[in-house]
């Protein structure tokens, strides 16, 4: 046994340990917890920011994306923010313990459907270091281990993260390998998660980049809560308010790019477009945004012409695709066709039109009249979000505490016995 395995083994171990002590503590010890890793990390955000610049500076050198280095980034006030988010995790009602379900058989059996913990969550993540926090608050909310392994570029910052929050655990009591990190940025550390430790791992979350997620899904011998991509649309229908749809498509697009929720296509109805396209392209021109689109929307205002892929294409940049469409029918059967199954978007003022839309598109978040950048476990009222799921088994949309629990069935009898 190679001494990399021993390593992650014992890391293993020591969480499903972890896991048993975390299952019995009280809710009061973990919120307890929670507020002190807020206290912790809003106490060294500058400290955490400056060993995140010395991150960034690396991979700058590197010559990554733009959008890359925008994830990667944690000034002062960002890490304040993570720990607003961690606070307001610490104020939710607790999870574990809610009776979901409750009814009575006719032989008087009283059957309760309980929330539990799942136990130990292996998170496996890329540039965002603000995940070590949102994750690991998380996973103790819900009464849950977890093994944090972050990307290289981020490995500094992600440490540092990490050491206040397992700092803040004593607190209360619980154990400071009820959040871990794994240390090294061998690759081969990966493909032993994935293997599940040998069963101390239960379910394994991927957030990061088409290759990480896909490595992930290919490779898990554990379930997996993912999303491949975020491929989102907004659709602006016929009976759109002008106003209303040109500030959105804008900030669905532009105000964060490098978001999952940031919105790839836009989708225009025929009878809107000769008046309504133009407006919107300049601002997103204005805003620095480049416009690639079909021979209708390149025949309405200047902009270059769309290639099959981009449709299909999440650009994590200033640069969005536009197609102009017959209508809502059209608007559905391209996002099936192309769409990620993330987040989409109808504007509208159109009530029956809205229904539809938000009935027939199958996707994980679907919106009327707002923008697609609200598709955020922190928006949602979550504090924060350990991603956001877009398969259809146990968790869809953002993975927030109550989405990290499973369930027990508790039965009360009184003496019955099965004839």
């Amino acid at each position: 046994m190679s001494a990399l395995e021993r390593e992650m083994l014992e890391i293993g171990r020591r969480a499903r340990a972890a896991a048993s002590a975390l299952r019995l503590a009280s809710s009061e010890a973990r919120t307890t917890a929670l507020k002190a890793m807020a206290g912790r990390l809003r106490g060294r955000a500058d400290a955490i920011a400056e060993v995140n610049a010395r991150d960034v500076a690396a991979a700058l050198g590197k010559g990554l994306t733009e959008a890359y280095i925008d994830r990667l980034r944690l000034d002062a006030d960002r890490v304040r923010a993570v720990a607003d988010g961690v606070e307001t995790i610490a104020k939710q009602p607790d999870p574990i313990g809610a009776v979901s379900a409750e009814w009575v058989r006719p032989n008087g059996l009283r059957i309760q459907r309980v929330r539990t913990p799942i136990g130990v969550i292996g998170m496996i993540f890329e540039s965002r270091p603000n995940v070590a926090a949102d994750a690991g608050a998380l996973a103790l909310r819900a009464g849950n281990t977890i093994i944090l392994r972050g990307g290289s570029e981020s490995a500094e910052t992600t440490a540092a993260i990490v050491a206040e929050l397992r700092a803040a655990l004593p607190t209360s009591g619980l154990p400071e390998d009820a959040i871990q990190h794994v240390p090294t940025q061998d690759r081969d550390a990966v493909g032993m998660m994935l293997a599940g430790l040998r069963g101390s791992i239960d379910v394994i979350v991927p957030r990061g980049g088409k290759s990480l997620v896909a490595r992930v899904q290919n490779e898990a011998r554990v379930p997996v809560f993912a999303h491949l991509e975020g491929i989102c649309h907004t659709y602006v229908h016929a009976a759109a308010d002008p106003a209303k749809a040109a500030a959105i498509v804008l900030n669905a697009k532009m105000r964060r790019v490098s978001v999952c929720g940031a919105t790839e296509t836009l989708l225009m109805d025929r009878a809107i477009a000769p008046t309504l396209l133009p407006r919107i392209a300049q601002q997103l021109r204005d805003a620095g945004c480049e416009l690639r689109g079909d021979d209708a929307a390149c025949s309405i205002t200047a902009m270059e012409a769309a290639t099959d892929t981009d449709w299909s294409t999440e650009y994590l940049a200033p640069i969005l695709s536009v197609h102009v469409i017959d209508g809502i029918g059209d608007a559905i059967a391209h996002i099936a066709r192309y769409g990620s199954q993330h987040t989409e978007s109808i504007i509208t003022e159109d009530q029956g039109a809205a229904a539809q839309f938000l009935r027939e598109v199958d996707s994980a978040i679907v919106l009327h009249n707002a923008s697609t950048q609200f598709a955020d476990g922190g928006e949602f009222g979550f504090g924060g979000e350990i991603g956001i799921a877009t398969g259809r088994l146990h968790a869809r949309g953002p993975v927030g505490a109550e989405q990290l629990t499973t369930f027990k069935y508790v039965i009360h009898g009184n003496g019955q016995i099965r004839p």
